[in-house]
């Protein structure tokens, strides 16, 4: 089966006034321990925790000391406000498509760790790359380990690969020899090179899963139909593990 993983954004809302969520997120334990470490941090180690502006370290705060992870909750697919997950637009989807992505797409998160569309989640703030600094959590990475990948890969044989270096990174690295990766880049060509730029390249991503969905693509060879945008898929700059598409 084919699957794909995306990076989450950290702009969120809650978004239950289209679709209810349908489950809990599967690793909702470990959540619940990086939550209650969080509640527990002062405002200064959150500040170097989450490394944002004073005003959304208090923001945050405020949805830390009053969130629970079993009330009004949202669908994960809804609840990221993104550039990525604006040009997905999966607020539009036909049912067919909500249907598509729940058995495809994984979203990673820091906090969560992977999460199925229609999971239920809270606004939080947790990116990958933070570090707790305790005897107990360092790292997230190490907190995670190959959990994110047993959970994804289960019954796959085909990654794709959407998701920011950040977040892919814990995944990609126990990646079995049975399952084949391939990451889409996204990019022009400049002086003989492929560059991306990254907020085009969060709008490719977003509108790639949309065609994906709502052509219903099952084998990963459709997906070098994908036009949208401006980009073309360049079969001479690609290979078996990364597929171009350019402007």
């Amino acid at each position: 089966m084919l699957k794909i993983i995306i990076s989450p954004a950290k702009k969120m809302n809650v978004r239950n006034d289209i679709l209810s969520y349908k489950n809990i997120p599967f690793f909702i334990n470990e959540a619940q321990i990086l939550f209650s470490y969080m509640k527990n941090m002062s405002l200064e180690e959150l500040k170097n925790l989450w490394k944002c502006s004073d005003k959304l370290v208090q923001e945050n705060e405020q949805q830390l000391r009053t969130g629970n992870l079993k009330q009004n909750l949202s669908p994960a697919i809804l609840s990221y406000e993104g550039i990525q997950y604006k040009y997905m637009a999966p607020a539009v989807f036909e049912e067919q498509a909500f249907i598509w992505l729940e058995k495809h797409l994984r979203i990673l998160s820091g906090f969560y760790g992977v999460l199925c569309p229609f999971d239920g989640v809270i606004p939080y703030r947790l990116e990958m790359q933070a570090r707790f600094h305790t005897e107990k959590i360092n790292n997230l990475y190490d907190f995670w380990g190959q959990k994110l990948a047993d959970y994804i890969l289960k019954d796959c044989d085909c990654l794709i690969n959407l998701a920011s270096k950040e977040y892919s990174k814990s995944v990609l690295k126990y990646i079995p020899k049975n399952v084949q990766v391939i990451t889409c880049v996204f990019g022009e060509i400049i002086d003989g090179k492929i560059k991306e730029k990254g907020t085009y390249a969060k709008m490719a991503r977003g509108s790639l899963v949309r065609y994906m969905a709502e052509h219903q693509i099952e084998n990963p060879e459709e997906m070098k139909q994908f036009d949208e945008l401006g980009y073309k898929y360049k079969e001479e700059y690609s290979d078996n593990t990364k597929w171009i598409f350019c402007k």
